[in-house]
């Protein structure tokens, strides 16, 4: 069975198994281990509600109960922009008229932004391949949505996604050549490793502070501005089965797309109602996304579940991997 469980310092080594399996450009996933225990403390901390809500970073791995492997990870980040800016190039439209020639010309342009600040961001979801099928990203992703649906006040009315962008064929990344590179001026990969191993001052410092003109900027870079990574068009599909949009940002280094949407509008929280859990046989009723009702010992686990007069009735092997007792709440998405 998969489950999906809070992550702790224990798991460093999958996690960085993991980070060595995502690839170039998924900054939340560096290369790191000091970066990545640190994050698995911070996860750790964040369950227990050692720290303040808006600091907290929930970490969730999925593990396989039978072989005790790590198949993939999920995140969920309560606020964005809290410690330090979080900055996005948001795509616009400058208007520009002559009454001289009677012209009008309409030139879009990146200006950077910190519109996201305060905003709840659901990320790192990240799959080993041979996983990404038969219903373990969908179970990985939505468990995220069960985590801030366990205690709504925690986390920000909007929530976000950014989805990684587009990286050529021969591994290089349009955005960042063509853009991004300019103002940097460092590799790609130690600009993006920098992002999650330091306090971001970097980006403060050199990011552009004027609009830039697209019309001025490569063919290549243009072409990739709010572009999906490959890797990302699942994930993307079952952001947009969520409820995500885009929001009109993208990322300042590989100009990926930034998806929102208002918390308590996600289908998996709507669709959510909370049960009291029974041992029992499920018989032949359908498989659902069930979860714990609290955030400190979240778990979730796809199972048979019979709903009848507010009880969830599980076989003692869900209610096992839910680490439940009869009569304990539970979380089941409809």
């Amino acid at each position: 069975m998969l489950i999906v469980r809070p992550a702790g310092p224990s798991d460093l080594a999958s996690l960085m198994e993991l980070a060595v399996l995502s690839g170039r450009g998924f900054t939340s996933l560096p290369e790191d281990e000091a970066t990545l225990l640190n994050r698995l403390t911070l996860s750790e901390a964040s369950f227990s509600g050692a720290i303040a809500p808006r600091e907290a970073w929930y970490t969730l791995m999925l593990e396989d109960s039978e072989t005790g492997r790590i198949e993939g990870l999920g995140g969920v980040r309560a606020a964005v922009g809290v410690a330090r800016p979080h900055f996005s190039f948001r795509v616009m439209t400058l208007a520009q008229f002559s009454s001289a020639i009677n012209t009008r010309f309409d030139h879009k342009a990146l200006v950077l932004v910190n519109e996201c600040a305060g905003w709840t961001e659901v990320g790192s979801l990240y799959l080993r391949p041979e996983r990404r099928s038969g219903g373990a990203g969908s179970l990985l992703a939505r468990s995220r949505y069960m985590l801030i649906g366990t205690e709504r006040q925690r986390f920000s009315e909007t929530v976000m996604a950014e989805l990684r962008g587009y990286f050529a064929p021969d591994g290089t990344c349009p955005f960042w050549d063509g853009v991004a590179s300019k103002f940097f001026r460092l590799p790609f990969d130690e600009a993006d490793h920098m992002v999650m191993s330091t306090d971001g001052q970097f980006i403060l410092d050199l990011a552009p502070r004027h609009p830039i003109y697209v019309e001025l900027i490569d063919t290549a870079a243009q072409e990739a501005i709010g572009r999906v990574h490959i890797e990302g068009e699942a994930a993307r599909a079952m952001l947009e089965h969520e409820g995500f949009r885009g929001s009109g940002l993208i990322d300042i280094f590989d100009g990926g797309p930034t998806y929102s949407v208002p918390r308590d509008s996600i289908r998996t929280i709507e669709r959510t109602e909370v049960l009291a859990a029974m041992k029992g046989d499920p018989a032949d009723a359908p498989e659902r996304l069930v979860s714990t009702a609290s955030l400190g010992g979240f778990r979730a686990i796809r199972a048979k579940v019979r709903i009848e007069e507010g009880v969830a009735t599980l076989d003692g092997g869900a209610i096992d991997a839910l680490r439940l007792k009869s009569g304990e709440m539970v979380r089941v998405r409809q």
